[in-house]
């Protein structure tokens, strides 16, 4: 796999999405981990002045669904649906840019466990997230 084309590509993809109003962009890949970032700002927070949970979980979602389709490539049409996400959120964040990645802790022809940990710029424990996401084939897509 080329790293840098890889990363290019999902942020190419991100382009006047979700992805892109809230500033996120893939920065690592490994063989099994995938790395987003997103900037901590105004237009992130919630009333109080803090990161928005919301926004945290559009961050996590992001990079467990990214990974999802990019540390397991399939021949066939396919398409991945996130069916279920939670989180706990450890740590105010005013500003700065936060960083999600996820690894599976599962694996599976059709469905998909992630667990993503979100971290400041010091490394400190944000949020930790639990992913699933479901495979849907082309047939499945095609008989909805």
């Amino acid at each position: 796999m080329n790293k840098e084309k890889t990363l290019k590509k999902a942020n190419d993809l991100c382009k006047n999405t979700l992805m892109e109003t809230l500033g996120i962009r893939f920065v690592d890949i490994g063989t099994d981990f995938v790395s987003a970032e997103m900037m901590v700002n105004t237009s992130v927070h919630q009333p109080e002045g803090i990161l928005h949970g919301g926004a945290t979980l559009a961050l996590a979602e992001t990079v467990a669904s990214a990974a999802s389709v990019l540390l397991n490539p399939s021949e066939k049409p396919h398409s991945i649906r996130g069916i279920e996400i939670s989180a706990n959120h450890l740590k105010p964040v005013t500003s700065g840019v936060i960083t999600a990645t996820a690894k599976a802790l599962h694996y599976g022809k059709t469905t998909q466990l992630w667990i993503i940990r979100v971290v400041d710029q010091k490394n400190r424990l944000v949020a930790i997230c639990k992913q699933t996401t479901m495979k849907l084939n082309s047939t499945t897509l095609n008989n909805k």
